[in-house]
């Protein structure tokens, strides 16, 4: 019977099978295997959901799923099953990942969130002893959705405030979210009467929480924001424009 191998344990498997192997994590256009979403919303009041882990390629793979903690750890305990977690994948082929969740007390008034893991494994070609054999991983957003979460996120972008704040003698653009859902910027952008900027690696915003963004540099006179949203389904919103308070 098959059973879960942690990542560490695969890398040890992978070494006393001869294998020279590298783990890491990719974003999942950079694996061999693909999935069928950028992003899961496991809503609280469905016993599970799934998704569908394909193999365009021509090679054969051990496919490695799990699903673990913005920490990336194999020690903390989460509420989630996922089946197969350890399976084959051929060439043009396909398997439908069953993702079930289990009883927890994590918080009713806001999402929670969490990864699900892919780790693809190439199968070792023994006439190539010397082959480096790379197993690549990709990790994509779980969303928790507590039932109580009935309205949807539908029109959160609005309610975000944006202003100017002084941080270790630094001026940063920082965004309140009083909503129960995580935001996550697919483009973030200041807006000044002649002059623009955009602002790199905008992290998501976790919900009823504040998240700062360093300003490559600083912009004068009243001041807007301008941004996108990322969906359930990944797909970008419609660009909204916000005024940015304490920049008088």
């Amino acid at each position: 019977m098959l059973s879960r191998i942690s990542p560490p344990r695969l890398r040890h498997a992978l070494l006393a099978l001869g294998v020279g192997g590298l783990l890491g994590w990719h974003a999942s256009s950079q694996a061999a295997l693909t999935l069928s979403t950028t992003r899961i919303v496991y809503e609280g009041d469905r016993r599970g959901t799934s998704l569908i882990v394909a193999n365009p390629g021509k090679d054969i793979f051990a496919v490695q799923a799990w699903v673990n903690t913005v920490h990336d750890d194999t020690t903390t305990a989460v509420p989630f099953v996922v089946t197969p977690h350890l399976f084959r994948l051929d060439p043009t082929k396909q398997q439908q990942v069953q993702i079930n969740g289990l009883p927890n007390e994590l918080p009713a008034d806001r999402e929670s969130l969490f990864y699900f893991n892919v780790q693809e494994i190439p199968q070792i070609d023994p006439a190539h002893k010397n082959v480096l054999a790379i197993a690549l991983r990709t990790r994509i957003k779980l969303f928790y959705r507590p039932t109580a979460l009935k309205s949807g996120p539908a029109h959160i972008q609005n309610a975000l405030k944006w202003s100017l704040v002084q941080m270790d003698g630094k001026t940063q653009l920082a965004v309140d979210n009083p909503t129960p859902y995580h935001v996550t910027f697919a483009g973030l952008r200041l807006l000044a009467k002649a002059d623009k900027q955009n602002i790199p690696t905008v992290d998501m915003v976790a919900p009823l929480s504040r998240q700062h963004y360093t300003l490559p540099r600083r912009l004068t006179g009243p001041l807007q924001v301008e941004f996108t949203t990322l969906n359930d389904y990944g797909g970008s919103s419609p660009a909204l424009t916000l005024p940015v308070a304490g920049n008088e």
